[in-house]
């Protein structure tokens, strides 16, 4: 009996049809998939697909990739019974839009049912919106998403979280993942796997499936209560109110065009239309058709071209529309772009500049709130807490000059969601506020008490900044901002987003995604490839150091390794622990000991591949150009002296 859903129409699974038609895969088959299987705190990742290619269509997955996903669901269930002290847990379920996503969610559903898990199957949905539905479930232990984020349409994988609805990190992510390694070495495996999936209940499985839509439907009403609280920033549904109101009053005056270009993601079948809409929000969704994936998934570059024409030509037939997004396919990133009215085109906002808006407008709201109230702290918290804001290794430093003018700390974590909103955590548990968070890197905000990412909370953002205008009123966040920094921007009352754009600091930072922000390295031990750079850039400084002083002001040095939420201030592999995959940064500073610059380099947790970065402050391009150029070369020797002792 197929099983179909009801608001994409997309198979779900057939509780009759025998899991492995073609028989049971062997050892060596599950030992070649797991070669290729990333495992991080970042997410579980390969290429799903059974015919291997990256970019495939295909929906089938092969035995050794059952095996997996079952081994995954397994260890998942065994550490939700251990944490929760029952031997049936609440499991919530989902999956993007990719086409393995229901093959992988049917395995891992029959591994549920037969660990007697409680499971609340939601089917396609976005990443946010099933976190924050297990977040308002006082009921749920935890949850298991499909999904390979910003991979591409062949890969898939898994997040798993907790009953905070954020994703593991830390110590439980490094449990999980040294138990599933521990269970798939296991020489029974596979037969143990395979009889677990197919001692599957036939109507208990089809009685499950047909929960996907009254799932889907309290899903979507928990992220649209929670979303509410998270843009408005407040805890009562009367302040949330107020904050409504007043939005729809400014949108009365000055009308707000949004487009959403969501290339077939999990924000297909999600709040965006109809919350945005209610707000009073113009809006128009194009390739919303979930699975229906056009152009790359990764929300960078190239793929928001879709978005820039339609939104020139949205803006020709009605001038309201000047922003737009782009999701990956779980929608939990969403890169923006606008219409410059000044150049009289759409743009791409980087993913840098976009989470440096973010921040603003956000320490701005706080403060205004603070103000309003007559103390220090927001009206829904009383205290004179420290405020702080928790960033990625590789995020700009503009963030500090930002966070600066409202007297917030910038504290800084290892690349990897759960890392920066574990780091926000434990800060609040020391007594900071923390409102927002996040990876500068990759674009997009972390706005509290939210756990993940959202493109509809950074849009907010940026709304917030654009929307609130009125001269004596103290959300007029950006003649704020204009006066906080002491007369160094100028507030024209008829500002548009360029112009807010003008006011960041002035730092000029590689993408994430361009061509030379990427590097293929042969060292497997990442530990030698750091030993072999760092003793290459002590001798490299040396010949560089009059040349850096005399060309860009660059006088001194010091080493950061990220690992974790840990940030170690230190030379050489005493500052750093474990498999050393972590990021390593070096922070230049000027005459007047102000840090100006940094080079970053890391393995990425979730492709074979080594990121590396720079950030200059100023706008002086061939500065930016000459550190990145020098970073890959001092990088390609030190590969090429550690490869030879691979390991």
């Amino acid at each position: 009996m197929e099983v179909y859903d009801h608001l994409s129409h997309l198979f779900i699974a057939d509780p009759e049809r025998d899991p492995f038609p073609e028989g049971l895969p062997n050892r060596k088959e599950l030992q070649s998939a797991m070669e290729t299987f990333i495992l991080s705190a970042s997410g579980w990742r390969t290429i799903f697909s059974a015919d291997s290619d990256p970019q495939s269509r295909s929906s089938e997955i092969d035995g050794a990739h059952k095996i997996m996903a079952a081994a995954a669901a397994f260890v998942l269930t065994e550490h939700l019974k251990a944490l929760s002290g029952t031997s049936s847990p609440v499991i919530y379920t989902g999956c993007d839009a990719r086409p393995t996503g229901s093959s992988i969610m049917d395995i891992m559903h029959r591994v549920f049912l037969g660990e007697k898990t409680r499971i609340h199957p939601i089917f396609i949905c976005a990443a946010p919106e099933i976190m924050a539905s297990v977040k308002l479930d006082d009921q749920a232990d935890g949850f298991a998403y499909i999904s390979a984020s910003h991979n591409p349409i062949g890969y898939n994988g898994f997040k798993f979280g907790g009953a905070d609805g954020a994703v593991y990190g830390g110590s439980d992510s490094a449990k999980l993942i040294h138990r599933f390694r521990e269970l798939i070495a296991e020489p029974d495996i596979i037969e143990r796997m395979a009889k677990l999936i197919r001692r599957t209940n036939t109507a208990d499985y089809s009685e499950l499936l047909q929960k996907v839509r009254s799932n889907k439907h309290l899903a979507l009403q928990r992220y649209t209560l929670f979303t509410q609280r998270v843009v408005s920033g407040k805890v009562q549904v009367p302040h949330q109110q107020t904050f409504f109101q007043r939005l729809e009053q400014s949108l009365s005056r000055a009308p707000v065009g949004i487009i959403g270009e969501l290339n077939g993601s999990a924000r297909s079948t999600s709040i965006d239309l109809n919350f945005l809409r209610k707000c009073g929000f113009m809006v128009e969704m194009f390739n919303n058709i979930p699975g229906q994936v056009v152009h790359r998934i990764v929300p960078e570059g190239e793929s928001l071209n879709d978005c820039l024409t339609l939104l020139e030509k949205l803006h020709g037939e009605n001038g309201a529309y000047t922003l737009g997004y782009v999701p990956d396919n779980d929608g939990d990133r969403g890169n923006i772009v606008f219409f410059n009215k000044n150049r009289n085109r759409a743009e791409i906002i980087q993913a840098q500049e976009v989470f440096a808006l973010a921040v603003l407008a956000e320490l701005a709201y706080d403060a205004a709130e603070r103000r309003k109230a007559g103390f220090s702290s927001s009206h829904e918290s009383a205290g004179d807490e420290k405020q702080a804001v928790v960033v990625n290794g590789p995020t700009s430093m503009r963030i500090e000059e930002i966070a600066r003018i409202f007297s917030a700390e910038v504290y800084r974590a290892e690349v990897g969601e759960a890392n920066v909103v574990n780091l926000a955590e434990h800060l609040r548990s020391r007594g900071y506020r923390v409102r927002i968070l996040g990876e500068g890197s990759n674009g997009g905000n972390i706005t509290h008490p939210a756990t993940v990412r959202d493109p509809l909370n950074t849009l907010f953002s940026l709304i917030k900044l654009l929307s609130f205008r009125e001269e004596d009123s103290p959300y007029n966040l950006f003649k704020q901002w204009c006066s906080l920094a002491e007369g160094r921007y100028h507030y024209d009352p008829e500002f548009n987003l360029q112009d807010i754009l003008g006011s960041l600091p002035a730092f000029i930072t590689t993408s994430a995604y361009e061509d030379e922000a990427i590097m293929k390295i042969k060292t497997i031990d990442h530990g030698l490839l750091k030993r072999r750079y760092e003793e290459i850039f002590l001798e490299e400084w040396e010949k560089q150091k009059l040349y850096l002083r005399e060309t860009f002001g660059i006088h001194s040095w010091r080493e950061i390794n990220y690992e974790g939420t840990e940030m170690k201030a230190g030379f050489g592999p005493d500052f750093r622990s474990g498999e050393e995959k972590g990021g390593l940064k070096i922070i230049f500073t000027g005459k007047n000991g102000q840090d100006s610059d940094f080079i970053w380099m890391r393995g990425s947790g979730t492709e074979p591949v080594f990121r590396v970065m720079v950030d200059c402050a100023g706008t002086d391009r061939g500065r930016h150009d000459w550190l990145l150029h020098w970073q890959r070369d001092m990088i390609e020797r030190a590969d090429s002296a550690g490869s030879k002792k691979r390991i």
